[in-house]
């Protein structure tokens, strides 16, 4: 019986996964948040390009803080180049998804922490980095 399948007692056979590992399904919360972010840094990139090729962007779990740290948590950091390194922009995954309520509103947190901190990187308002900061998505 070397080519049977096997059944289980029902008759219906060997069980795999519900949906196939490439599926969106299967993809880590931080897998879609990352996903999320570099989104919206090609969107941004499409109309300012030129001005952010040499911007680096990251996500990072949390931000470092010191323990007596007293304030609202930073949802993200812009970090001046130094010594050779880019500018670069990290958005922290976590405070940014406790701040929010659900994946919609977590998509427009980012959009537009990502908005602010181009703007203020290119001394620009936010509403010329994008025309559709601060506006909802309906």
């Amino acid at each position: 019986m070397a080519g049977a399948r096997r059944r289980d007692r029902h008759g219906r056979g060997v069980r795999g996964p519900l949906t196939p590992p490439q599926a969106p399904v299967t993809r880590s919360r931080a897998e879609r948040f990352d996903d999320l972010v570099h989104d919206e840094v090609g969107r941004l990139g499409q109309r300012w390009g030129r001005e952010l090729a040499q911007v680096e962007f990251a996500v990072e779990e949390v931000p470092d803080v010191e323990p007596d740290f007293d304030g609202p948590v930073p949802l993200g950091l812009t970090s001046p180049g130094a010594g050779g390194r880019p500018v670069r922009i990290v958005v922290f995954r976590r405070p940014v998804e406790a701040r929010a309520v659900g994946e919609r509103e977590v998509a427009r947190l980012v959009r537009d922490l990502l908005v602010e901190e181009v703007a203020d990187l290119l001394g620009l308002s936010p509403e010329s980095v994008d025309p559709s900061y601060d506006t909802p998505d309906d």
